[in-house]
């Protein structure tokens, strides 16, 4: 079955937020260290829009798999043409494929956004994440190293960089 895209509403935040809090524990995805809320994502639900900058929803038939948002890369206008990707993946559809079709799909729209350059910052320890990526063409394009500090555990960044056109 194929994956169904669509403009997140501020309807979908609470399932947003569940998601992207589901993945906090494992320390592998976000830099958070306790649950967000939904009145503490607003302002980033905000900063989307869906000519440049969309946050998607992803459904496989009726079933939420997850979402996907586009960011402004650094914040300048020189830029704009860059956008950091954020995949989130509800638990009981990771390890599926599902991240692979939704990377393929953003590389395929990107340029439906003035988008030539995607990047995402994953952590070094992350394997899958940083697996997925290589196999669509990512290169690493940096290492912070032990840039962040969680449970006393200094971690390492990468930035996996894909020029698309």
């Amino acid at each position: 079955m194929a994956l169904q895209f669509s403009d997140a509403g501020k309807e979908d935040l609470p399932n947003i937020v569940a998601i992207y809090n589901s993945t906090i524990a494992s320390r592998m995805v976000t830099a958070d260290t306790a649950p967000v809320s939904v009145e503490s994502k607003l302002a980033w639900f905000h900063e989307h829009n869906r000519n440049t900058r969309p946050l998607l929803m992803v459904h496989d038939d009726t079933t939420l798999i997850g979402w996907m948002s586009l960011q402004d890369f650094y914040g300048r206008p020189a830029y704009n043409g860059t956008a950091e990707i954020s995949i989130y993946i509800d638990e009981k559809h990771r390890g599926k494929g599902y991240g692979k079709k939704i990377l393929q799909h953003a590389m395929a729209t990107a340029a439906n956004y003035q988008v030539h350059t995607l990047v995402g910052f994953i952590f070094a320890h992350n394997t899958p994440s940083l697996k997925l990526f290589a196999s669509q063409g990512f290169e690493q394009w940096g290492n912070l190293k032990n840039i962040a500090v969680m449970d006393n555990i200094e971690r390492s960044l990468t930035i996996m960089g894909k020029r698309l056109y």
